[in-house]
């Protein structure tokens, strides 16, 4: 039942990417979309066979691959993965469907986002380390060739940029995955078959250290960021769908599978350097968000900012707070997905990004009223106004952090009100005020147009109002890995551990 979120994108993609030219654009789109239809209504099936109860692995599948290398075909999903692949393929089949009926080099487009689906999808499942970094690294080419090709104006700079950190990142991972196994004398790369409590302090930081920068690349946290805002900006809309919507909550998900889970005790030491540094995230991209006068990367940094909550509440390492990550992690996609949508219909209808040059977009009759007013709601879901799914998914993270970390809490919750600001900011700017010329009359937007927005504002709005529909599978899952970590209080310093 796993493996068909793999290989059927995958191998659809190479069909894809041989269909003979006489095929119609619009019928490769079409394909495209009903297999990712296809593949987000088995995710939803795979929920009615998940047991809500059961914090372990289900539907595992296992198959022995390469036994010298201690390499097998192993897959699982638990309460952590399971949203993690509804939201891969959310909006896989949002960023097709929202992409140009005639973009050109249609085949190679549509192949290479079900290529980079199936494997992100890979990664979510796989239970071998030496597997999760094969899907890992699958990504990595397919978003080059996306940016590169078919962003903006610098798209090469800003393609090569993103080659050069995720392989950066994929180095430091493969390296630390092999002294992992190496160091605990296990024969095999199986998730379930490492065990890192033999191990002194001392090593047991240093692999950690090693999985939280890989990692940390990927998220991006500060100052490992600096790829993101020129492979944001540059991607086309759906692409930065996918670029902050899934391939971000790779970097999460991995410090939260290999770090936390893998390494407890070690976890428990590092975990006050890393709420710091959640909470430096988190007003750098919020401080930093304030300055853009591109709509687009001011999105890109309010990015970085919502993924330093995400370290704070993993670093806390309550029950709550680690719900409360997954929450996150779930909703910054959505609400990050149709920020980016939007902002690529403005650009489209407009023909600018530039904040000094959009106002009056809410005017019923020359502007984009429907538009607007979804870009309003994605800003105050951003801002965590109550009654949406930000609000809920920070207010988890922030009540399980208190406790434990105060100061740093404290900060993000700054960071929040920062959001705010950056978004009014945005909103007063770009869809009040009267608009320049009496002759801007912006093209209509087209019901199928608005179609992803209208769908991620409603999962928006449900899941904020029902907050129970996204949380509960989750629990089970997160309360068993915390149970493994020494209570954070306890913990010794890292100094004294190093001379131990």
């Amino acid at each position: 039942m796993l493996s068909v979120l793999i290989w059927l994108p995958i191998l659809t993609a190479a069909v894809i990417a041989v269909l003979p030219l006489s095929i119609p654009a619009n019928r490769v789109r079409l394909g495209a979309l009903t297999l990712s239809g296809i593949i987000l209504l088995w995710n939803l099936f795979l929920l009615l066979k998940f047991d809500i109860n059961n914090p372990g692995m289900q539907l595992q599948e296992y198959l022995p691959w390469n036994e010298t290398l201690g390499l097998s075909y192993q897959l699982g999903v638990d309460g952590i993965s399971i949203l993690m692949l509804i939201l891969n393929s959310l909006l896989t089949w949002i960023a097709i469907y929202s992409s140009n009926q005639y973009i050109e080099r249609p085949r190679l487009f549509y192949s290479l986002i079900l290529f980079v689906s199936g494997g992100v999808a890979g990664a979510f499942l796989a239970e071998n380390l030496l597997l999760f970094f094969l899907f890992y690294e699958l990504e990595l080419i397919p978003f080059y060739l996306l940016i590169s090709i078919w962003g903006g104006a610098k798209r090469g700079y800003a393609g090569m940029k993103f080659l050069i950190y995720t392989a950066v990142s994929g180095a430091l991972i493969l390296a630390t995955f092999l002294g992992v196994v190496w160091l605990t004398g296990s024969s095999s790369f199986n998730y379930d078959a490492i065990s890192t409590q033999g191990l002194s302090t001392a090593l047991q930081i240093l692999l950690l250290v090693g999985i939280i920068l890989g990692f940390g690349i990927k998220i991006p946290l500060v100052p490992l960021h600096t790829w993101l805002p020129d492979a944001y900006v540059e991607a086309s809309a759906p692409i930065a769908v996918l670029l902050g919507g899934v391939l971000a909550k790779l970097g999460t998900y991995g410090i939260l599978r290999f770090g936390m889970a893998l390494f407890p005790e070690a976890w428990s030491i590092l975990a006050p350097s890393l709420a710091i540094w959640g909470a430096v995230s988190a007003m750098y991209g919020a401080v930093v968000a304030i300055a853009q006068k591109d709509i687009k990367r001011m999105v890109a940094y309010s990015s970085i900012g919502h993924m330093g909550y995400i370290l704070l509440a993993t670093a806390a390492s309550t029950p709550l707070a680690l719900v409360g990550a997954v929450a996150q992690m779930f909703s910054h996609g959505i609400i990050l997905a149709i920020l980016f949508h939007l902002v690529g219909v403005v650009e489209t209808k407009v023909g600018t990004r530039e904040l000094d040059k959009l106002n009056g977009l809410m005017s019923p009759i020359r502007g984009l009223p429907l538009t607007s007013a979804l870009l309003v709601l994605g800003g105050m879901a951003s801002a965590g106004i109550p009654g949406m799914t930000g609000f809920i998914a920070e207010f988890i993270v922030f009540q399980g952090s208190f406790s434990v970390f105060p100061i740093p809490t404290l900060l993000c919750v700054v960071a929040t009100g920062l959001t705010a600001v950056y978004f009014v900011i945005l909103l007063n700017r770009t869809c009040f005020g009267r608009l320049d010329s009496k002759l801007a009359y912006y093209p209509q937007v087209q019901w199928y147009e608005k179609m992803p927005a209208l769908i991620l504002a409603g999962l928006i709005i449900f899941l904020g109002v029902q907050p129970t529909w996204l949380v509960r599978w989750t629990e089970p899952t997160t309360t068993a890995i915390v149970a493994a970590v020494p209570p954070i209080e306890k913990a010794v310093t890292p100094q004294v551990a190093l001379k131990e």
